[in-house]
């Protein structure tokens, strides 16, 4: 039974009540707002970290896809190739390196086509000689050599995209250029959780359209400015005269692209290291 104590109260009791279901309601309504904004803010915030989806629209085809077949030209002794220099101007924009700054940094490269039985002993010497390099790779190399692969990453190497089947890329279609890019991006991404992020153009063919679609892709090209005829497995060049070549073409800079399917490159590997070390350069990574 109800006193008149409680019936005198019971007015205030209700108003209070309705206070508090309201400053409720309204606590929650301004929450469900915070969190519509929030949500919205985390999508903008995701666009914006998203690397394609705040890439500019390119109109790939109005982009000349001449293909242009890279070689550097003659070096003189320890003198940066004027050649590779230009088309590091030329092609500044799409994210291409054809040597490296003019410091006394000198950088070592392998293209990886298929497997030689040389890999693990470059690798070795490497380790030895405490250099890292990049080994640019095709699927089919990734696919029958994963325990390679694995000792690249394993041991601080960088590995490279150098396609999915090896193509002359400006012969492909734009699709069909991002493709040779990402299927082994992504394959190697999945089956090593390694992000690729260094492409090397096959045969050193390449065009201004697909040095853009491969900028599009995230990859930054990378070219060479020292190479020499070390990829014929039955004509293997003499390993002094070698030495001699490939120390003597060093400069600063230097991009050295080697086969790793050469018998002499890996004789001579250590040699090399060490002559180009007591020129004064320093091996660093790209």
């Amino acid at each position: 039974m109800i006193n008149n104590t409680t019936l005198r109260l019971l007015p205030f009791i209700i108003l209070v009540a309705i206070i508090f279901v309201c400053s409720s309601c309204g606590n929650n309504i301004s929450d469900g707002g915070s969190s519509k904004n929030s949500s919205r803010d985390n999508l903008i915030l995701t666009a914006a970290n998203d690397k394609n989806s705040s890439a500019p629209a390119i109109n790939f085809s109005a982009l000349d896809n001449t293909c242009i077949g890279w070689g550097p030209g003659k070096i003189k002794e320890h003198q940066r190739p004027s050649d590779a220099q230009s088309c590091n101007l030329k092609f500044k924009e799409y994210n291409a390196v054809f040597v490296g700054e003019n410091t006394n940094k000198v950088y070592l490269t392998f293209d990886e086509g298929y497997e030689n039985g040389y890999t693990a002993p470059i690798l070795d010497t490497l380790k030895e000689k405490k250099v890292k390099a990049v080994f640019f790779v095709t699927y089919d190399y990734v696919k029958r050599n994963p325990e390679l692969v694995k000792r690249m990453i394993d041991e601080g190497h960088t590995v490279g995209n150098h396609s999915y089947s090896h193509p002359s890329v400006p012969s492909k279609t734009t699709e069909e250029m991002k493709s040779e890019v990402m299927r082994l991006h992504d394959y190697v991404k999945n089956e090593f959780n390694y992000e690729m992020t260094l492409f090397r153009f096959p045969m050193g063919e390449y065009s201004t359209r697909s040095l853009a679609v491969v900028k599009n892709c995230g990859y930054k090209s990378v070219f060479w400015s020292f190479a020499y005829v070390d990829w014929k497995t039955d004509a293997q060049p003499d390993a002094k005269e070698s030495i001699e070549k490939v120390v003597n073409g060093a400069h600063n800079g230097a991009i050295y692209l080697l086969h790793a399917v050469s018998s002499t490159n890996n004789a001579i590997l250590g040699s090399v290291i060490d002559d180009v070390r007591k020129l004064g350069y320093e091996w660093s990574t790209l």
